[in-house]
């Protein structure tokens, strides 16, 4: 009896341990996610350049996403529902909307671009905030790893394979931006806008899928399943 109780005991702290690692990371992504389209918004308009801005336009709607992931482990942690509620599968579909919304108007300004010949007055800023995103997400892709293999989570082991779109995102931003600082060729800016725009189409229709209850797109597993510990 006293062994059945410890193993209780254990099981009952690996998995408070585990939501409030699940909590704490999502939460990070969300703030994280704010500051960095607030930035990439603002320099994106000071400085002309599509990729810049719809960087910083990507990262806000991840916010959302996030506010679903955060608000999926916070009812998981009070009372272990595995289906997704209606809030989750609300913020998944305005997730998916937003992404395809920010496709249409990147594919639209960048074709619009391309044929004015237009040119951004700088994308150092590009090269600066893609820089310190892929450091940023490189660290939150390896904790996220790191403790969904410690707890077996393939919540954060999905998510983790997810964040790695952010990570692809951010080197499509410094091909671009470094791109146009060594040649003064504005296609730079317009190609590195399509590629956002290619990358955000798949994460809206990802999103879509979860919100039907489907598999999820980066990580294999049913979504509503997938917080299992």
């Amino acid at each position: 009896m006293e062994t059945t109780l410890n193993i209780q005991t254990e099981a009952g702290k690996e998995k408070a341990s585990f939501y409030r690692w699940a909590a704490a990371l999502a939460v990070i992504t969300i703030v994280y996610n704010l500051a960095e389209g607030a930035v990439s918004v603002i320099l994106g308009s000071r400085g002309g350049t599509v990729t810049l801005f719809g960087f910083g336009v990507d990262s806000f709607v991840e916010v959302i996403s996030g506010i679903g992931i955060w608000h999926m482990v916070r009812r998981m942690r009070q009372n272990g529902q595995q289906g997704q509620d209606m809030f989750e599968r609300n913020a998944l579909r305005l997730t998916g909307c937003g992404f395809y919304i920010l496709t249409a108007a990147l594919a639209a300004t960048s074709l619009l671009n391309i044929l004015g010949g237009h040119k951004p007055e700088t994308t150092f800023w590009g090269v600066v905030v893609s820089f310190l995103a892929i450091i940023a997400m490189w660290t939150l892709i390896h904790f996220k790893v790191k403790a969904g293999r410690r707890f077996n989570s393939q919540a954060l082991l999905a998510d983790a394979a997810c964040s790695r779109a952010c990570l692809y995102l951010s080197f499509v931003l410094l091909a671009a931006s470094v791109g146009y600082e060594l040649t003064g060729v504005g296609v730079f800016d317009s190609l590195g806008a399509l590629g956002i725009a290619f990358f955000s189409f798949k994460e809206g229709r990802e999103a879509f899928e979860k919100a039907k209850g489907k598999t999820c797109g980066c990580g294999g597993k049913s979504c509503g399943q997938a917080i299992s510990l």
